[in-house]
């Protein structure tokens, strides 16, 4: 059975299969009621501030579930602190690998303790990981909810997908905008939210949120996007041309991926303190002179060698188990 446990998962629930067993944790930030919150940085650790109650019932739920569910191979995203947690409970547990400058001592010690390592990738992606953790991670491919294709679009129709992501992004109107003015001749389409467009520009269209973008981006010659692990695979499946302006992110997780894109000749870099200084219009043309090749990022087996490979690390740690 598969449990999937997280903080806000009322939004997902419409994508999360039927037949998962779904826990709902509680947040562990600072609420209301948390009157003696105390800053604590303890070595080992990114985040385990003192005196908060959301964060004691968290544990609560995690340390329950480790002690009444056997056998359990857990599946650890981004946290540490579970990681760490999951090693303390004597819980084996797979730690999926993302890009960044991890190797500070908390992410080490997620590594280092870990039955295994899964990246969403490939091994060509790996970037500036050290060798004993390349070794030790499954590079299962890319993965994207759109199907890989060939870049169909026609450079001459001029056409530039910008995306607006969420969690922090520099590409707003302002920006938008600007580019607009510096491209006259270039149409560009904004998919994702965008704070009161009050849109006066003939060359500019503003999509909003979009169910399925793949069918304004496929049209588009270059895509404008942030170095979000989601956007970049999608850029990837419809092979485009892709400008990336990387945020600013725990641990430089879009610094550091856009670089390896950078270096495998996929992506142009544009920093956000570059954007209002940079020429648009020869960035556009010189673009569309070269195709990236894209192939080898997104397998269309990614899925299945991820689920192929817990089911392997499961059946080594619980040899004698009948359960899979």
């Amino acid at each position: 059975m598969v449990t999937l446990l997280g903080s806000d998962l009322e939004n997902y629930m419409h994508i999360i299969p039927s037949h998962y067993k779904v826990i709902h944790l509680p947040m562990d930030t600072p609420s209301s009621n948390d009157l003696y919150v105390g800053n604590n940085l303890p070595a080992g650790l990114h985040y385990a501030p003192l005196n908060i109650e959301g964060q004691r019932k968290r544990v609560n739920i995690l340390t329950h579930l480790f002690s009444t569910v056997f056998p359990l191979l857990l599946v650890v995203d981004v946290s540490v602190e579970i990681a760490m947690l999951a090693t303390l409970s004597g819980v084996p547990f797979i730690v999926v690998k993302q890009h960044g400058d991890r190797i500070d001592l908390p992410h080490i010690h997620a590594y280092s303790n870990a039955v295994g390592v899964l990246a969403p990738y490939p091994k060509t992606m790996s970037g500036n990981d050290i060798k004993w953790i390349i070794e030790k991670t499954f590079f299962a491919g890319g993965i994207s909810r759109f199907e890989v294709r060939e870049d169909a679009a026609e450079p001459r129709e001029k056409q530039v997908a910008i995306v607006v992501g969420q969690g922090g992004t520099s590409i707003n109107i302002p920006l938008i905008e600007h580019i607009a003015n510096c491209c006259p001749d270039w149409c560009l389409q904004v998919l994702g939210e965008v704070k009161n467009p009050n849109n006066t520009y003939e060359n500019i269209c503003y999509h909003g949120k979009v169910s399925h973008p793949d069918g304004i981006m496929e049209k588009c010659c270059i895509v404008i996007g942030n170095a979000g692990h989601n956007t970049v695979m999608e850029v990837a499946a419809l092979g485009k041309r892709f400008i990336t302006i990387p945020e600013d992110r725990p641990f430089n997780e879009q610094v550091v991926k856009a670089r390896v894109l950078h270096e495998l000749g996929l992506a142009r870099i544009i920093s956000p303190q570059d954007l209002y200084i940079t020429s648009w219009r020869g960035i556009f043309e010189n673009m569309v002179t070269v195709k990236p090749v894209w192939k080898g990022i997104i397998s269309n087996k990614a899925t299945t060698l991820a689920a192929e490979y817990l089911k392997s690390i499961y059946n080594t740690v619980f040899k004698t188990s009948s359960v899979l």
